[in-house]
């Protein structure tokens, strides 16, 4: 994607100063495709150019350290005969991604070659461990608890009628940062889950509902039983504007309309088992929502009081994006809801209204940060991530086509998202001989006695049944895992508790 050119140019992607008005970048040889328009024009009135540089800033700084490794082991590969190769790979190695390679495969490079695989996963693993502790150290999004963004979003939720948010985007990694980017909201007052096709366990929902509503009961937390707020529930599937047949959602053949569809019954689904059991679906609303991966434009599906959706039906952010260009603030919020009436199968309750109106200004940000560091589109219409993450957590992920999620317990359980993950590997790792780099992360809460030790053991099943399931994989080098666990009840990184690259492990293959 050219990452690091692109950092190297920020200042022209975006400014210094943020003007209004700014040339779009031509950073990357990639983005200028013939099929691509070029992209020059004044930024949209609502746009936050502030908050378009901070996260510009990040995801250069974060995805550039992966990127980074495959370059910086070629020039340590060129290395591996001379005298001094250790000293010199270890200097290279800290200069450029900060931390050093492990002394016990780089001394058996006079002997053997040089594993490159180890190599190569070892320093995904570090780059998210890096990543993984800026993230819990100096909240580069702005979104963690007790901030004034998680604060006055929650405000803004419970105004709506909403004591908790639930979404499930696709585990697909071109929609990993579908709510601190896409949507804009703080993460912190998000409940995320990714699964294969937005497809999510609705006896786990339903689990879920249930510990919030006690919750509400017992702490009054998030909100108290008194006030009348409900649970939102909302799918955000995916589709491809310039590539609708090929680079749309696997998981339903890249055909939008049945994605959607598919989130939708799946919301139906949910609501139905809550009615059934506890005769409350009224304390549940549904929202569907479709985000373009090509413009990160959303396209919402307005439901009415009752839920009803007409999946035909949805209000575009990127038509509102050009017929509101030329308004007032205020013009623009009568003209975005003017659209959630017509688009609206009934009538549909202010609070959903508010919301939907909220999280399409957010996304017009989004679409001219598209704009202006992509040219319009993402050079990268398909899959890039650079690792799969396994198991429960991963709240530090926020980043387009970084990691690809399988959220799971048991890899039996999970495995038809997991075998999507892997499929997508093999074309972007194994295809070039490169392993998939596995990270497994359990979260737990360090107020209960003895989770630690359990999310520990959890590792390490869900560890042992990949190897298990991914045996070739595994034994040709080509699947590499590391295991880290954290405690959701601090703001601390996850912690590396084992990993395939340990030394006694790597000895037994």
């Amino acid at each position: 994607m050219g990452y690091q050119k692109q950092a190297l140019n920020r200042d022209r992607i975006l400014g210094p100063t943020a003007p209004r008005k700014r040339f779009l970048s031509n950073t990357s040889s990639e983005s200028q495709s013939s099929n691509r328009k070029d992209v020059v024009s004044e930024l949209h009135p609502l746009t936050n150019q502030s908050d378009n540089i901070r996260l510009l800033d990040y995801e250069l700084q974060v995805k550039r350290r992966f990127d980074e490794i495959v370059p910086l082991l070629k020039r340590i590969s060129a290395l591996q005969h001379h005298n001094d190769f250790i000293p010199q790979a270890q200097q290279l190695a800290k200069s450029v991604l900060g931390f050093e390679l492990p002394q016990y495969i780089l001394e058996k490079a006079w002997v053997r070659p040089l594993d490159m695989r180890a190599l190569f996963a070892w320093c995904v693993f570090q780059a998210h461990q890096y990543s993984s502790n800026q993230f819990f150290n100096s909240d580069p999004l702005h979104g963690s608890e007790k901030t004034q963004p998680a604060n006055d979003f929650q405000t803004f939720l419970s105004q709506c009628g909403f004591h908790l948010l639930d979404v499930t985007p696709c585990s697909d990694g071109r929609l990993a940062h579908s709510i601190a980017y896409v949507l804009r909201i703080p993460f912190s007052t998000v409940r995320r889950r990714s699964h294969a096709g937005a497809l999510f366990d609705v006896e786990n929902t339903v689990n879920r509902w249930i510990k919030t509503e006690h919750s509400r009961y017992r702490h009054g937390n998030p909100n108290s039983p008194n006030d009348d707020t409900r649970y939102l529930k909302v799918v955000v599937y995916h589709f491809s504007s310039l590539s609708p047949s090929h680079q749309g959602c696997a998981a339903h053949g890249s055909d939008d309309s049945k994605a959607a569809e598919a989130g939708y019954q799946r919301l139906l689904d949910f609501r139905e088992s809550i009615e059934k059991s506890f005769c409350c679906g009224a304390s549940v609303d549904l929202l569907l929502i479709g985000l373009d991966t090509d413009t990160d434009a959303i396209r919402v599906h307005v439901p009415d009081s009752n839920s009803h959706i007409d999946l035909k039906k949805w209000v575009s952010a990127m038509e509102i994006y050009e017929g509101t260009r030329n308004l007032t603030y205020k013009d623009s919020i009568e003209f975005i809801e003017q659209k959630i009436d017509e688009k609206s199968p009934g009538k549909t309750q202010k609070g959903i209204v508010a919301f939907i109106t909220k999280i399409i200004v957010n996304n017009i940000s989004q679409i001219d940060y598209v704009r202006q560091a992509h040219n319009g589109a993402y050079p990268d219409a398909g899959h890039s991530e650079r690792f799969i993450g396994v198991g429960i957590g991963f709240k530090e992920v926020h980043l387009r086509n970084l990691t690809y999620f399988s959220h799971l317990d048991t890899v039996e359980e999970g495995s038809p998202d997991l075998d999507v993950g892997i499929k997508i590997f093999k074309g972007l790792n194994v295809s070039r001989d490169l392993p998939i780099p596995v990270v497994i992360r359990f979260d737990y809460s360090g107020k209960v006695p003895g989770a630690k030790a359990r999310a520990i053991a959890d590792c390490k099943r869900v560890n042992n049944a990949i190897s298990i399931r991914y045996k070739e994989l595994v034994n040709d080098g080509l699947l590499h895992t590391c295991l880290t666990v954290r405690d959701r009840d601090k703001k601390g990184s996850a912690e590396i508790v084992g990993s395939s690259l340990d030394p006694a492990i790597k000895e037994e293959h």
